[in-house]
């Protein structure tokens, strides 16, 4: 498994590196101070005319967001709280404890289990999204119940096991709803608007960006039909 690290580390992931915000409140496309680095509508590409088909293979997104239900709130951590979770004391075969799912675009639901890789780096357990829906606009999200974070170091190793429609696997932060984030395929240091990515402790991606100033959730994303098994996701309020 590789390591991702926001300041972001991960596992191998096979696309697009890259800082995107998910926020369908906003209609115009944001562009960081590297060009790497983008905050953007959901549902959307830039340049592209709205698609009103939605939960199709290939397609890119709905002309309007599908409604999400509001987050629970959390409470905001305070510099220098930690959370590291191996999902090793967690029942194989079903959703690990403190975590809920949610997706984000359509197709159908995501599907996120407990289960043990004889590769994890803290054996024996994983956890794993193991649905394959082939819809492209569709990222199933597995999202920390246990605070909320602003200025924030967060990781999290992984391997992309299978896809055809993707291979992905990620980070997200400062997550208000599963419509409005920040995403990373790489490690995150974020402290106020200055968000700093590493891929396997390289830094790839030094940005600048208000799309989300304030604290919000963490947790795994992934795209399409991927199938990404996670592991030692640590995150430390800053």
């Amino acid at each position: 498994m590789a390591a991702l690290k926001i300041a972001l580390l991960a596992a191998v992931l096979l696309g697009l590196i890259g800082l995107t915000g998910c926020n369908d409140k906003d209609e115009d496309e944001k562009r960081a101070n590297n060009p790497n680095g983008t905050a953007q509508s959901a549902n959307q590409k830039p340049g592209e005319k709205p698609d009103a088909d939605e939960g199709e293979e290939g397609t890119e997104g709905p002309a309007t967001p599908a409604a999400v239900a509001a987050e629970k709130p959390a409470p905001q951590q305070t510099a220098g709280n930690q959370f590291t979770y191996n999902f090793d004391g967690d029942t194989p075969r079903q959703m690990p404890a403190k975590f809920h799912s949610a997706k984000t675009g359509g197709g159908t639901q995501e599907k996120w289990v407990v289960t043990a890789d004889p590769s994890a780096p803290s054996k024996p357990n994983v956890v794993a999204q193991t649905s394959t829906d082939k819809t492209d606009y569709r990222f199933p999200l597995l999202i920390s119940d246990a605070g909320s974070f602003q200025d924030l170091d967060v990781s999290v190793k992984f391997k992309a096991v299978s896809g055809s429609i993707d291979r992905a696997g990620g980070l997200v932060f400062r997550l208000k709803d599963p419509n409005n984030y920040y995403i990373v395929r790489l490690r995150v240091e974020a402290a106020g608007n200055k968000i700093t990515c590493y891929y396997d402790g390289n830094k790839k991606i030094e940005a600048t960006d208000d799309t989300f100033k304030d604290a919000g959730k963490v947790g795994l994303w992934t795209k399409a039909d991927s199938v990404t098994y996670f592991d030692d996701l640590k995150v430390t309020a800053k």
